[in-house]
This record gives C-alpha cells, sequence and structure tokens, in this order.
C-alpha cells in the first residue's frame, strides 16, 4: 500500500471518532439542566437577596453558551489544523470552496441564533428585576453626592400616621409616584457618612445602611451633583444615580450579616473613597435603629438632590 493510502487508512478511526468527542462536550456543556447552585459563582459573590440568584443564573448561563461556542469552535480549528494540513507529498492546490450557499447561510444564521436567545433571556430577567411594587415593606431613598452618601429612610418611626411630612421640600427630587409607595405617616428618619467614617464592627470605610431581613426594600436613587452608582456587591445588582433622574429598584435581604458597598461610577478626584456597608439585620432590630436615628435629632429628611426633569426631547427649532 502507498504511503498516502496507509496515511488516509490512520486518519479514519480519528476523523470518526473527534465528532462524537465534540457531540459529548457540546451535551455535558449545554444541556445538563443544573441550577445555579450546581455551577461554579464564576468570580461573582455569594447572593444574598431573593433577586440575586436570578442575576447569577444569568450569568452563568451566559458563560456556558460562550463555552460551548468557545468548544465548538475551538473543535474546527483543531480539526482543520489536524486533517487538513498540507500533504507532505502533494503540492497541488487542494479543492477550494467558495459561494456555497448552505455554509454561508449557516454562518450567518446561528450568530443570530445565539444573539437572539441571549437578548431574550437578558430582557426577561432585566424585566423582572426593575418591578417594583405598590406597596413595599420599607422605602429608601438613597443620596448620592461627592463623596458619600446619605439615606433617607421614609419609615413611619413614630408609629403616629398624622405625623407624615412625606411632601417635605427635601424630597423634592423625589416624583410623587415613589413617595406614594411610603407607609402612611411617614415622618422619617435619616443617616449621612463621610469618606472617612468606619463601620464600627467591621472596620470597613463609609456610612452603613440598615436593611431588615425577609423585607421588601425600595430603593429610590437620587444624586445632589453628579452620576453616581448604586452598587451593593453581593446584591449582583447596581443601578446608576442620577441628577435629575430617578432610578428605583426592590430588593428582599435574606441573609444577615455586614456587606460591602461602592460607587460603580467614575465621578470624580474622591470617586475611589465612595464606599458604604450595608448591615442586614432582624426586622426587631431594623425598628430599633430607626427609633436610635430618632433619639440622635436625625430626624425628617435631608435633601434629596436636584429636582426631577422630564423625559429628553427634541428641543431643535427648525428656521422658519
Amino acid at each position: 500500500m502507498s504511503p498516502n493510502g496507509s496515511d488516509r487508512s490512520s486518519r479514519r478511526p480519528m476523523r470518526r471518532k473527534l465528532p462524537q468527542v465534540l457531540a459529548a462536550g457540546l451535551v455535558l456543556a449545554t444541556a445538563t439542566g443544573c441550577t445555579y447552585k450546581d455551577f461554579p459563582r464564576l468570580g461573582m459573590p455569594t447572593p444574598v437577596t431573593d433577586e440575586a440568584p436570578r442575576i447569577l443564573s444569568l450569568w452563568q448561563g451566559s458563560w456556558a453558551a460562550a463555552l460551548a461556542t468557545g468548544v465548538l469552535v475551538w473543535g474546527l480549528i483543531i480539526w482543520s489544523v489536524i486533517f487538513h494540513r498540507r500533504s507532505r507529498t502533494k503540492v497541488e492546490v487542494p479543492a477550494q470552496t467558495r459561494y456555497n450557499m448552505p455554509i454561508e447561510a449557516l454562518y450567518t444564521i446561528v450568530p443570530f441564533i445565539i444573539i437572539a436567545v441571549l437578548f431574550y433571556f437578558t430582557a426577561r430577567d432585566e424585566s423582572a428585576l426593575l418591578k417594583t411594587s405598590k406597596k413595599p415593606d420599607h422605602v429608601v431613598n438613597v443620596v448620592g453626592f461627592q463623596w458619600s452618601w446619605a439615606f433617607n429612610y421614609l419609615e413611619n418611626v413614630d408609629g403616629n400616621k398624622s405625623t407624615t411630612n412625606i411632601n417635605s421640600s427635601a424630597l423634592s427630587a423625589v416624583p410623587d409616584k415613589w413617595k406614594k409607595t411610603a407607609p402612611a405617616g411617614a415622618d422619617g428618619v435619616y443617616d449621612v457618612g463621610t469618606p472617612g467614617e468606619r463601620n464600627p464592627q467591621t472596620g470597613n470605610p463609609g456610612p452603613t445602611l440598615w436593611l431588615p431581613k425577609g423585607e421588601t426594600v425600595q430603593f429610590v436613587l437620587t444624586s445632589r451633583d453628579v452620576i453616581h452608582s448604586f452598587w451593593v456587591v453581593p446584591f449582583l445588582m447596581k443601578q446608576d444615580v442620577i441628577p435629575g433622574h430617578t432610578n428605583v429598584f426592590e430588593v428582599t435581604p435574606n441573609k444577615e450579616g455586614t456587606f460591602m458597598g461602592k460607587c460603580a461610577e467614575l465621578c470624580g478626584v474622591d470617586h475611589s473613597r465612595m464606599l458604604f456597608n450595608v448591615k442586614v439585620v432582624s426586622p426587631e432590630r431594623y425598628r430599633e435603629h430607626l427609633k436610635d436615628l430618632a433619639k440622635k435629632g436625625q430626624t425628617g429628611y435631608l435633601p434629596s438632590g436636584i429636582k426631577q426633569t422630564d423625559h429628553a426631547r427634541n428641543a431643535e427649532t427648525k428656521n422658519q
């Protein structure tokens, strides 16, 4: 048998096995049906809210899809390198493949399908994560400013529904729509920090925002100056804090502890010092903390920022 014939025969078993190996890898990577708990977190911290596992699952699913695509592409590259390399005994140009409509349609349609699937899951999860309730258990106005944070707790601290000051001028940056979600009689308390402040339990820099475990908290985000970003790391979610525009989202903390937060938007020279802490405690301890703030004289609300503006409009005028 010629050298060429023996070479071709030795390649056949490998050619038969490689597609099986690639198929098995794709099945293992994409069809295991595992939940987010079965995968490593891939760099994400442990979720501490009811909503965070949805974000973690989307993150892991995106990595799984990327891995499956990578395995396929790497497999095709290796296949070409091994089985379609230039022959040592033949010098003629191999057969050229061009204007192959099935192949061209394949590499046009497949990327579109991949993008469409990723877009669907992203849009689905984003819609679910940004849903807000008409009457959450708690409402907190988070105020970003250079170079720290203030927290207005829109709460009925004294238990008297007739002592509300929800229409205080300090909350002018909060639209009426979100003021209505606060509990009746929200007289409110506040807390404010400085970059040099530290949490007494952990020693971590920044002020501490207290939240109750197992109860829904609605965050109303406002800014006094420039764009900031409110990011509690183990919430796996962040939202921009924009002057003149209000962003809102809700979470339900499900794990007690003290967690780190930070500004995730470059906001100026001391951006790196815009740190804060989130302390999740029992509902009873949370109410005690609100009363402690009231005893310190921190009642009412701090100025929340720049007044809400209308949506952007095309203000260009035409010359007559």
